[in-house]
């Protein structure tokens, strides 16, 4: 703690905050207090016990994290470590999930084995050790909880909810997205079902998404003050106009869009286990760019860009492209001259062939790729986890992104690099200006690259505008004073208070 004002200030208890269900505003809320919390002279930190999600980070020591906490540690302003996230669920199928603890994969189980057969105890005490480590060096530190914390069935076995606040000693707060209908009901069960030591965790209620004049909820916050006993602090209004990277890839059925006039249409893949979809936020937020996520072929033949994404199951999601005709539509694409990108699995894709003699992913071993690059993948037991600084195509600007993968490609013997890394290694295959792949996730986080990748169709460069960084950051503040102006925080700094 280097602030002079973060030493004259108290230090506060660790703040959580959980859910009556998943998908209701946790994650982006942890963000904006992260921010408030530093803005205030504080050193915050976020945590999250277990994560269940495709979209994921690697640390500078090369460990791998759930990005929710990396976006939440952008907010706060410190580096990025694994005791932050340190359990990772990578979904790769229905019932099946790639287990990673501390930053590295332990293993794939199947959801009955993992949350049924496993007391979980080792791993909780892995959990408490990260959570311990973490709040010996900042303060407040702001835990998240996981989908609804009202799962009997499960809660023996929690190791990221309310046995996690009890053991942090959290400030509790219960968020509920109004949003969805029926928050009466599901706020007071969800109350009503906490044990008595699990009840004294519980501060108050946060009302998140709200449309309309919050004033018309008077009553109702009244009403359910006395269903449950608890202040509600908080009815954080609903917006569209602040854009915080999200956690789950549910939200890309919001982004479900088609081609528009007086764009440059750019078209990503949507596979069935898509992974990092957080790779096409820069891109998305580019005025240039209306960019959709589809797997009907109609729609990719109406877009000047395709994208094909990273999966989790590169192999089925491949399969799945044969049959329903995407990749014959991305093939088709190719030879009208419109321009195909891959990023980590989808570079593997475009290639000739894909294999995977360990059975890594599942029961596929051998998949022609869509051959429109000249490479060959192979999928190998350990997985490739850095961060990376580059030149793109050689280029003098300095770039960054990061590789997560299990596989290694060959490519012929005059390599075409899309990136040269400063470690002297290179990543990635360029065909032309119009077709190539590369590992790197985060590639298009980078201007250059963007503007390489729109040039064809839109000779601008955008000037005179805010970095990525320095946009993200831009949003986080307005969050913070979105909440501060809906949060009653004078009464939530009093409850962190030790007393």
């Amino acid at each position: 703690m280097d602030n002079p004002k973060e030493l004259a200030l108290p230090r506060l208890k660790p703040l959580m905050l959980v859910g009556t269900g998943s998908d209701v505003g946790k994650s982006v809320l942890a963000a904006g207090f992260c921010r408030i919390f530093k803005q205030d002279g504080y050193h915050p930190a976020p945590f999250k016990g277990q994560n269940m999600s495709l979209n994921s980070y690697v640390t500078a020591d090369g460990l791998e994290m759930g990005r929710a906490q990396v976006v939440q540690a952008e907010a706060a302003q410190v580096p990025c470590q694994v005791d932050m996230n340190p359990v990772l669920l990578k979904p790769t199928s229905d019932r099946s999930s790639q287990v990673i603890v501390l930053g590295k994969p332990i293993g794939n189980q199947s959801a009955h084995a993992y949350f049924k057969e496993n007391d979980r105890s080792a791993l909780f005490e892995t959990v408490k050790g990260a959570f311990d480590r973490l709040q010996a060096q900042y303060a407040p530190v702001v835990l998240e909880g996981a989908g609804s914390i009202s799962e009997l069935n499960l809660k023996h076995r929690d190791i990221t909810n309310m046995r996690m606040a009890q053991h942090a000693g959290a400030a509790t707060y219960l968020v509920a997205d109004i949003d969805k209908g029926g928050v009466f009901g599901s706020v007071y069960g969800t109350i009503a079902l906490l044990t008595p030591e699990e009840r004294a965790c519980m501060q108050g209620i946060i009302i998140n998404k709200f449309r309309g004049d919050p004033r018309l909820f008077e009553e109702g916050k009244g009403l359910m003050e006395k269903l449950t006993g608890l202040p509600v602090v908080g009815i954080i209004p609903h917006y569209n106009d602040i854009f915080i990277e999200q956690e789950d890839s549910v939200v890309l059925d919001k982004k479900y869009r088609r081609a528009v006039e007086g764009k440059i249409n750019v078209a990503v893949i949507l596979l069935r286990r898509l992974s990092n979809f957080t790779d096409f936020d820069r891109l998305e937020n580019d005025p240039r760019v209306n960019l959709y996520y589809s797997n009907d072929p109609s729609e990719i033949a109406e877009a000047a860009i395709i994208i094909l994404p990273g999966s989790k199951n590169t192999l089925s999601d491949l399969l799945v492209l044969h049959n329903s005709g995407v990749a014959q539509a991305i093939v088709k694409a190719h030879k009208e001259g419109k321009t195909i990108v891959g990023i980590c699995g989808g570079y593997q894709m475009l290639g000739e062939t894909l294999a995977d003699p360990h059975q890594v992913e599942g029961e596929i071993e051998h998949m022609p790729g869509l051959g429109l690059l000249p490479v060959h993948t192979v999928l190998e037991r350990n997985k490739t986890t850095r961060q990376c600084h580059f030149r793109f195509r050689g280029g003098p600007e300095a770039c960054s992104g990061y590789e997560i993968h299990m596989g290694v490609t060959s490519v012929p013997s005059d390599p075409r690099p899309v990136a040269l890394l400063d470690d002297g290694s290179s990543d990635g295959y360029w065909l032309n200006d119009r077709t190539w792949g590369s590992y790197i996730h985060g590639i298009l986080d980078n201007d250059t690259v963007i503007d390489q990748l729109l040039a064809p169709y839109d000779q601008r460069v955008l000037a005179n505008v805010l970095s990525y960084a320095e946009y993200k950051s831009q949003q986080f503040d307005r969050l913070a004073d979105l909440m501060r102006a809906n949060l009653d925080m004078e009464s939530i700094y009093d409850t962190l208070k030790y007393k």
